[in-house]
């Protein structure tokens, strides 16, 4: 093995973390590293939330984030709140500012334990989301799953939550729907420059949505918090609900805010499982003897 670092193994409401942290050191954890750990067992993620130093004023860390695949992720909601758990339970600190791919993002754990993450604001230009093709309204764009009279799936909302997602809605219960055989087409559709995430949400009154992702490189999530503010923005925006709504998740509910500020908070647990050694250029790893 090489030089190891510490890590924790968490979920976000059954979205599998694994917190790298990377303060002081130079190199990255690497797509390698990621593959290995992905197909390791009790180490299978969704995200790796690498945590590195900045010299940025005003920010506290910079979060790498890598998907099961070893590809890049803008954000993860889910992966931001087991940070925020790992670091306040190391350093007593309640409020972070964190950098990613996605921009700056603010987070805090309450008394309550439960974790509130910024996810920012949500963007509805169809080249910045973004798409191949131009779309004046982003909230109906032209996208079907099967027959062309007798569409499976059809006209999704499409928005950016520093991250592409598409929206189906539909009315009858989202697990009827085969969201393992349909999400890797739409996932790689070529509307998609950048591939999405691909949802099918249901709503059940105006405060209320079930929600189950295809999730870009990772495939079906028990949790996707992006995703989960991407649906809740996308239905206020077509008012089929309010602003302010509970998206319940087969792993469980986010509490989703689209303030008036235009910024989406997202509130939901975060949860320790075990915790370990890692090489994050091999991915070869050894758990500690306590969780061992």
């Amino acid at each position: 093995m090489g030089s190891m670092v510490p890590f924790a193994k968490m979920n976000g409401l059954g979205n599998d973390i694994v917190v790298i942290d990377m303060r002081g050191r130079a190199e990255a954890v690497t797509p390698v590293a990621a593959i290995k750990l992905a197909g390791g067992g009790r180490t299978g993620f969704d995200q790796i939330m690498a945590v590195h130093d900045t010299d940025i004023d005003g920010v506290d860390f910079r979060i790498d984030i890598l998907n099961r695949d070893g590809s890049r992720a803008q954000a993860c909601g889910n992966g931001t709140r087991c940070v925020v758990q790992a670091l306040a339970s190391e350093t007593g600190q309640k409020s972070f500012t964190f950098k990613t791919l996605a921009g700056i993002l603010t987070a805090q754990e309450h008394e309550d334990g439960l974790i509130s993450v910024d996810m920012g604001r949500p963007d509805f230009a169809w080249d910045r989301i973004p798409l191949a093709e131009e779309f004046h309204d982003t909230s109906r764009i032209e996208l079907q799953i099967g027959p062309i009279d007798a569409p499976l799936l059809h006209s999704p909302s499409v928005a950016s939550m520093g991250n592409p997602h598409a929206i189906f809605w539909v009315r009858n219960d989202v697990w009827a729907h085969d969201l393992e055989r349909f999400g890797p087409l739409l996932e790689n559709h070529p509307i998609f420059p950048e591939r999405a995430n691909i949802s099918i949400a249901r709503v059940i009154d105006d405060k209320t949505l079930d929600l189950r992702t295809w999730e870009r490189g990772v495939g079906l999530t028990r949790a996707c918090g992006s995703a989960a503010c991407a649906a809740a923005v996308s239905a206020a925006r077509t008012e089929r609900t309010g602003r302010d709504v509970t998206v319940n998740l087969p792993g469980g509910p986010l509490k989703i805010e689209w303030r008036a500020d235009d910024h989406v908070i997202m509130t939901g647990p975060a949860e320790w499982e075990f915790s370990g050694e890692v090489d994050p250029l091999s991915g070869e790893w050894r758990a500690d003897e306590a969780a061992a």
